[in-house]
């Protein structure tokens, strides 16, 4: 029963994650709307918006490379070979890419951390909710993992890998679907900026 309520109280905490992401990130969107720094052309602008495409891209990509090894299994086994030698939540790693990524579409350096610093906070809760699933469920062969494999940061000392993979494709393809949505920064904050030089948005905010 202990058990039950954990893989309860977990799904809740992902239900609680994705609102609280997307309420962040409205809001993080409207200021970005009233911001100046989306308002001029900059090397610096262009640079960063560059740097932000480049890591979303990593972000899809890498998300959907991890998805070949988790494949729906976190909940059945302990996945330590590819991606899951180096770090114990590679997908959430490379969401972090994606949101800083997200933020850069702003031209705002103060923008894009906002972003990186809200996922890393939502996500750090989901994943100590995780943790003691994990550990309630897999014991000891959790607790080795746990203690050999960081948290986020990878360590590449570390990598092991498998000969061959079971590839559960509905599973890679959702995971693909969620990782194109980080995408939707591009053209939202194109719009932004169009509709600030436009004269139809005022930006009084002025960010680095």
């Amino acid at each position: 029963m202990k058990t039950l309520n954990t893989a309860r109280d977990i799904q809740r905490t992902q239900l609680i994650r994705k609102a609280v992401l997307f309420v962040a990130i409205i809001a993080v969107i409207a200021v970005a709307a009233l911001s100046q720094t989306l308002a001029g052309e900059t090397v610096f602008h262009e640079a960063l918006e560059a740097v932000g495409l480049w890591l979303i891209v990593i972000c899809i990509v890498g998300r959907a490379w991890c998805s070949l090894y988790i494949g729906g299994r976190k909940k059945a086994e302990i996945v330590d070979r590819g991606p899951y030698s180096l770090s114990r939540n590679p997908l959430y790693v490379f969401s972090f890419m994606g949101a800083f990524g997200m933020g850069a579409q702003t031209g705002s350096i103060v923008l894009a951390t906002v972003f990186l610093l809200i996922a890393v906070i939502v996500f750090y809760a989901t994943v100590k909710r995780e943790e003691v699933w994990l550990l309630a469920n897999f014991g000891d062969v959790y607790a080795a993992y746990y203690e050999r494999t960081p948290r986020f940061w990878p360590n590449f000392r570390l990598w092991r890998d498998e000969d061959r993979l079971e590839v559960r494709p509905a599973f890679f393809l959702l995971t693909l679907r969620d990782g194109l949505a980080f995408l939707i920064a591009i053209p939202l904050f194109e719009m932004v900026e169009t509709a600030q030089q436009a004269g139809w948005l005022h930006a009084p905010i002025v960010l680095p």
